[in-house]
């Protein structure tokens, strides 16, 4: 009978992620350049196909992701003003890319493992595209 619930269960959140591409709802971040002196950054809307996380990767003009500094959970679905306490300092000028992350692979669920290059807890890349957004902090 469990066995039977988790196969419902698995096929239920395949038919919402289907239901939610269908509708537009793929996933996505939407962020602007913001004040992060607070020490917080804040996307105001993210779409995830899953729970999993939003995690904040310093940048540069490269456009490649680097060192995390920053995570917030998110939930399968519309995610609305989604802010991530930051672990280290950001200065004005420097640049931020606000990335989905899925939350698989790791060891503990709701824990975030994920280290630069990992697995665990790693980027989404639906097409083989990264989902983010990158801004430069003020």
């Amino acid at each position: 009978m469990m066995k039977i619930a988790g196969i419902a269960g698995a096929l239920s959140m395949v038919a919402g992620m289907v239901m939610a591409e269908a509708h537009g709802m793929a996933p996505m971040v939407e962020a602007a350049d913001q004040d992060v002196s607070n020490g917080v950054v804040s996307a105001s809307k993210v779409m995830a196909g899953e729970n999993g996380w939003m995690v904040v990767h310093r940048t540069d003009e490269s456009g490649k992701p680097g060192p995390v500094v920053g995570y917030a959970p998110l939930r399968m679905g519309e995610n609305m003003d989604v802010a991530a306490i930051l672990q280290e300092d950001v200065q004005p000028g420097e640049m931020l890319m606000l990335m989905v992350h899925a939350e698989t692979g790791g060891m503990k669920t709701g824990v975030f493992e994920y280290t630069l290059g990992a697995t665990e807890d790693g980027p989404i890349k639906p097409d083989g595209k990264l989902v983010m957004s990158t801004i430069t902090a003020k």
